[in-house]
């Protein structure tokens, strides 16, 4: 890792210059995900490259997509200081003095650094070892996953259909499903758009090298307004069994095929009765094929809405004024915790609206400390009207990490 800071957390947004457009035509989600899970997107040559007092400034002409907190990736350093080489790769944006430019910290030596220098937005860094007509097959490159595929088919225009693999041969063929066809054929559904037009609507996506989570609006492509949306996820939990959960995976999805309808059991939770739209390839013995799990908090059930939950009030808090935060967990009975789902964390207060709008940002504190956390404004099934205390909340992810 070229940075002092890690890099592991990525996040992108449709708000970012040149970012890849949703929309209700098929083949937008792929190629989303192939920009932020692997490619990366917005590659610019840089104007110049300079060090002065631990701070980078990377300056380029135009726009880029970079914004505080995000990563980048830069290659083609070739010339500079003593310890040069070490500026190519992933570094993590701590501001950006204007449209021209961005900074970073660095432990390398003050100066001008030369070559013929890009920079991009720097992708998680999985693999799509499959592909085909509007779809793929993923896993994460991290030696340390569960190795777990999400095949995407993305040719219908307004969703994607999505299962879990244990492995998988070849585009087609694969082995242990998750959710089986038995609990849902053909796979679960992820949402794209409400209009199967090439409008595009606004979306998030916030991950590491071994999970990662899609916001989207769907309503968006109708009206800008309508910015409140749902959150959908796949990848490796943090088991809780002692003597380890290789089988820990977590594809959330809908069984909706209507994208207007996609907001029941999502990972952000809603108003509505909980539902167990969570799958994993076997359960914690390792044992059998795919279960379905439900995404908990632990300051209460799956159904309310994080930031319109009122288990612990209102926002602020009477008392000392806080926001309140839980972690959310995978559980298959709704008693016993599987695993804790990295990143993400659930209000359990109302009128966080009234504060908090998408993307706005807080501190962390006491285990957070030192982290950034990023609101997602999650909305319940009335989506297509203007956001609310009631009909909106928010769930925060922590934008910076480590998640791990």
């Amino acid at each position: 890792m070229t940075s002092p800071v890690d890099t592991s957390v990525k996040y992108f947004t449709s708000q970012m210059s040149g970012a890849p457009a949703l929309s209700g035509t098929a083949g937008s989600m792929i190629a989303l995900l192939d920009a932020c899970l692997k490619d990366g997107f917005d590659l610019k040559t840089l104007g110049s490259l300079t060090v002065a007092g631990g701070v980078a400034t990377a300056a380029y002409t135009g726009d880029h997509a970079a914004l505080p907190d995000a990563v980048v990736l830069i290659s083609g350093v070739t010339g500079g200081p003593t310890g040069w080489a070490g500026m190519n790769g992933e570094q993590r944006v701590i501001g950006k003095p204007n449209a021209n430019a961005v900074t970073f910290v660095t432990s390398l030596p003050d100066g001008a650094y030369t070559g013929t220098i890009t920079m991009k937005m720097a992708p998680l860094g999985w693999l799509k070892p499959f592909s085909f007509a509007n779809g793929g097959a993923y896993r994460s490159a991290d030696p340390a996953s569960f190795g777990m595929f999400l095949r995407v088919d993305d040719a219908a225009p307004t969703f994607a259909r999505v299962i879990g693999y244990e492995s998988m041969s070849d585009a087609t063929t694969g082995v242990g499903p998750f959710p089986s066809a038995a609990q849902i054929a053909g796979g679960g559904y992820w949402p794209k758009s409400a209009n199967a037009t090439a409008t595009a609507v606004a979306w998030t996506l916030v991950g590491d090298t071994r999970a990662f989570y899609l916001f989207v609006a769907v309503h968006s492509s109708s009206s800008s307004t309508w910015s409140s949306g749902w959150v959908r996820g796949f990848g490796d939990m943090l088991p809780l069994r002692p003597g380890g959960d290789p089988y820990a995976c977590m594809l959330n999805y809908s069984n909706e095929s209507n994208s207007m309808s996609m907001y029941e059991g999502g990972i952000d939770g809603h108003t509505g009765t909980a539902l167990a739209r969570s799958a994993s390839p076997r359960d914690f013995t390792g044992l059998g094929s795919a279960v379905r799990q439900w995404v908990y908090n632990y300051t209460g059930a799956s159904a309310p809405m994080s930031g319109a939950d009122p288990t612990l009030g209102q926002f602020p808090s009477k008392i000392d004024g806080t926001l309140k935060l839980s972690r959310k967990y995978l559980t298959a009975d709704g008693n016993h915790p599987r695993a804790d789902i990295p990143g993400l964390y659930h209000q359990p207060q109302t009128l966080a609206f009234d504060t908090f709008k998408h993307l706005d940002t807080a501190p962390g504190t006491d285990a957070l400390a030192g982290r950034t956390l990023m609101a997602l404004q999650t909305g319940n099934p009335n989506t297509n009207t203007q956001p609310n205390s009631t009909n909106s909340g928010c769930l925060w992810v922590d934008r910076t990490g480590p998640w791990r």
